[in-house]
């Protein structure tokens, strides 16, 4: 792959080439963290997960071993209960 120099604009931003794009599969809204070096800056990709679809995930998770288990709303709101007065 050649190396292309890039421009930053005035609003700071830098265009990432095309290649390097597509060999690393970056998307558009694709998050970095900065990393200061000696002579630069160090740019690493980072995935966030999207707490809404995690949090939807969990909850099925937890009602799947409820049912299994055969854990009834009232043996839910009981434990509640107690860990609320302990």
């Amino acid at each position: 792959m050649d190396t292309e120099i890039v421009k930053m604009s005035p609003k700071g931003q830098l265009v990432v080439p095309q290649g390097i794009r597509d060999e690393e599969g970056f998307e558009a809204g694709d998050r970095f963290m900065p990393f200061p070096m000696k002579n630069g800056v160090l740019f690493k990709r980072v995935k966030i997960p999207n707490v809404k679809i995690e949090f939807q995930k969990l909850s099925k998770e937890i009602e799947q071993q409820f049912k299994k288990l055969s854990v009834s709303e009232k043996d839910a709101g009981d434990a509640v209960k107690w860990a609320r007065q302990n």
